[in-house]
This record gives structure tokens, C-alpha cells and sequence, in this order.
């Protein structure tokens, strides 16, 4: 991201969250799109909801301080990923390889780099998958590639995690282990519904195929009868 050097501190700062915040609307309207295209080819919605945000500048200045990076509009925009954020809400795990597939496969968008936390959890218990991406926002002057964070979980893993940020923030990191022990316990309660709730899905589509199947078996005799009558 090339922020004109002549520029103060301020027209600085102005200029960076502007393209932030576009690159949130760009891939807003992507995703909008994407899964407007998915419910009208396969009657599905893969996606419940989409959050986006962006970092606050006491929020932005804690985290360089945190990493022990000097607080600059430079190092803000290098060493920072996740100062304009997506989260991705779908109801099943196979859904979120799915979302991520078909954000990656946009021509304009360019994957930096992916976390899987669903594959690999993080030791308290997370789930979620990231992506890094860039995504050029086109001003008078050129396109800017600019970083945006996504997150795609499902709604049990998002209910985790908001419970796991309230937790992290009231103890500042240093919750009393056993509430730490909770909260992986109920990570693996999380997962287990999950499963359930996959597999329960995937039961009343099989059931649906075939009542469909033989509803249409039905109707063909019957049709076969009614032509055999005199």
C-alpha cells in the first residue's frame, strides 16, 4: 500500500482507513454476490451472516505496542493484517471450505496466506479458518492492493469465540485456569455439535432426495394406470 510520503501524519492515517474501509465494501459485495449466486443454483444458502469491522486506532496502536513495533502509519500497514476485518457466519463446517474456495477463486483477489484452526485448533480450544487477502481498490491515481482479514466459522464456533474475547479482555490474557478449563470443554462440546448438527443435515437431505424420488415413482405408475384404462 503506497501512501504519498508528502502527506502529514494525519492526511496519512485519513488516506490508509480510507482504503481499508473500500476494501471492506469490495469484499462485502463479493461475497453478497457469491452467495446470492450459490442460493440461485443450488436453492442454498451457505452463509447465516457477515460481520466486518475496523480496527480502532487505540486498538491498532496496543497491538504494535504488544508485537514491539514502533507506532508508525508504516509498520501499521506492513506488520498489521487484520486492521479491516471480515467474519464469515455459515452453519456447517463443510461450508466454510467452501465460502473460502470460491473468495479465492475471484480473479482481483490474492490470497497472502491461510490459518486453518479448524484443522489445527489453537491449544484453549479456537476454531476458525483466516484468510489473508489483498484486494486492489482503484483510485484516480491507480489501484491500491489492499489487506483485508477473513474469518469463516460456523455459528457454534462464532458463539465460542465471543465468549473466549470477553473472557481474554476482562482477565487481560490471564483468566484463572479453570475458567480456561471451561472454555476447552466447551470447545469440545462445540465440535461435537457440529458433527451432530452436519450429520442431522445431511440425514434430512437423503430423506428429502428420496421422498422426492419416490413421489416421482408414485406419480409415474399412477399415470402408467390411468393410461392402461379403457
Amino acid at each position: 500500500m503506497n501512501v504519498p510520503s508528502s502527506f502529514n501524519q494525519v492526511d496519512q492515517w485519513k488516506s490508509v482507513m480510507f482504503l481499508y474501509d473500500s476494501a471492506l465494501k469490495e469484499i462485502s459485495t463479493k461475497i453478497e454476490i457469491l452467495n446470492n449466486e450459490f442460493v440461485h443454483i443450488y436453492s442454498y444458502n451457505p452463509i447465516e451472516h457477515v460481520k466486518s469491522r475496523l480496527k480502532t486506532p487505540d486498538s491498532i496502536v496496543k497491538k504494535l505496542k504488544r508485537y514491539g513495533y514502533e507506532v508508525t502509519i508504516d509498520n501499521m500497514v506492513e506488520k498489521l493484517s487484520d486492521i479491516a476485518g471480515i467474519r464469515i457466519i455459515c452453519s456447517f463446517t463443510s461450508d466454510i471450505y467452501q465460502i473460502a474456495q470460491m473468495i479465492a477463486k475471484q480473479s482481483d483477489v490474492t490470497v497472502l496466506y491461510v490459518k486453518d484452526y479448524i484443522k489445527s485448533p489453537k491449544p484453549n480450544g479456537y476454531k476458525s479458518y483466516h484468510m489473508v487477502v489483498t484486494i486492489p481498490i482503484y483510485l484516480t491515481d491507480g489501484p491500491v492492493d489492499t489487506k483485508v482479514e477473513i474469518q469463516i466459522r460456523t455459528v457454534a464456533m462464532d458463539f465460542w469465540a465471543s465468549l473466549e474475547h470477553k473472557i481474554y479482555y476482562k482477565f487481560e490474557g490471564n483468566a484463572p485456569a479453570y475458567l480456561q478449563q471451561e472454555l476447552k470443554a466447551c470447545a469440545d462440546v462445540v465440535n461435537m455439535l457440529d458433527a451432530k448438527m452436519f450429520s442431522l443435515n445431511q440425514a434430512i437431505l437423503e430423506l428429502s432426495a428420496q421422498t422426492h424420488e419416490d413421489s416421482g415413482g408414485e406419480k409415474r405408475f399412477r399415470e402408467g394406470e390411468l393410461e392402461e384404462q379403457p
